[in-house]
């Protein structure tokens, strides 16, 4: 049975994301490649046809006026550098007439931005790079915003930056076309994990509190530096040169949490990272992210992302071929 063909559109916004865009595209190359049928089709769109020059300088052609451009399956807004000044009352105008076609909405990298300022995420969830995550967050308080990596909510379809459009893109392919669609693609692009809505893009301290904790910072690197043996709050404090509360006091009024609940999120987060990137046992990642038992590390673990560390990695090992998979041929 043939699929409908999907098609997807971007619109370009000045000193977009080359990045970004690029890594939304290519899964739907690769997956017309390794499917051998034209299931993608997309298009580069600007207001009013012209090549927009991304943050890197280059242009994209060919690239259509966005009036021609007719019915398509999503259209994600691009961002990149400076977006607000790139989100123009055309563009808010744009989106608006969009959403009232009901044509579903994304957005890469800062292209969040166009569509919280035409009013298109209000009470929707949805995420945006890191660095714009705070001001937005001031700016339009109707928006559940995370820092997921890509976030699906309805009929909006939001990522972060960098390579994040990727992960959201694979996670589309496996719902239209398989699980096993969506790890050849990840092969061919030497991506040694599919990561999914669950993983959240790695906001640094610094942007989370600002440069002038420099305290607080020497904590956070200082508990970073010793994973494996964790160190004490007494231990932290004669190496930092503060008190114990000093350093309660910090975490709470900036990051909202207590120590050792932060020391322990970072330890988890390494344990997820070698559980799903490596073929090291439980037991070692166990030991390595200084946890004192595996009972111990299974409870923490199951608690902080739903699942014991046992399924996760058995689940992420043999994920099954759903329908729509059947007809995959060689890339080669």
């Amino acid at each position: 049975m043939a699929l409908p063909r999907s098609k997807y559109a971007f619109l370009t916004l000045p000193r977009y994301s080359m990045i970004a865009l690029s890594n939304a595209v290519e899964p739907l190359r690769m997956a017309n490649i390794i499917t051998g049928k034209t299931v993608y089709q997309w298009s580069i769109v600007s207001l009013e046809g012209q090549p927009t020059p991304a943050s890197n300088g280059l242009e994209l052609s060919p690239t259509v006026p966005l009036e021609q451009l007719g019915t398509v399956d999503i259209l994600f807004v691009c961002g990149g550098v400076n977006v607000q000044e790139a989100v123009s009352p055309k563009v808010v105008a744009a989106l608006r007439r969009l959403a009232e076609r009901r044509i579903p909405l994304g957005a890469l990298c800062t292209g969040g931005y166009a569509l919280a300022k035409a009013g298109l995420l209000d009470k929707y969830r949805a995420t945006i790079h890191w660095e714009n995550l705070s001001a937005l967050r001031e700016e339009f308080p109707r928006i559940q915003l995370s820092d997921q990596l890509f976030s699906i909510d309805r009929d909006r379809f939001t990522c972060s930056g960098g390579v994040a459009p990727l992960d959201l893109m694979l996670h589309l392919v496996e719902a239209k076309l398989g699980a096993r669609v969506s790890q050849l693609i990840s092969e061919q692009f030497i991506v040694e994990r599919v990561r999914s809505d669950r993983d959240r893009q790695y906001v640094p301290l610094r942007a989370q509190i600002g440069v002038s904790h420099e305290s607080l910072i020497r904590v956070a690197q200082l508990m970073e530096e010793n994973i494996e043996k964790p160190l004490s709050l007494d231990q932290i404090a004669a190496a930092t040169g503060l008190s114990r509360r000093q350093i309660e006091r910090l975490f709470k009024r900036h990051l909202n949490c207590v120590p050792k609940r932060y020391y322990l999120q970072l330890r988890l987060r390494r344990a997820r990272e070698l559980l799903l990137q490596t073929s090291m046992p439980i037991i070692d990642i166990t030991t390595a992210c200084g946890f004192q038992s595996p009972p111990h590390f299974s409870r923490c673990y199951r608690a902080q992302f739903g699942c014991p560390p046992s399924a996760e990695r058995q689940a992420h090992q043999s994920k099954p071929a759903v329908a729509g998979a059947e007809n995959v041929t060689s890339v080669a």
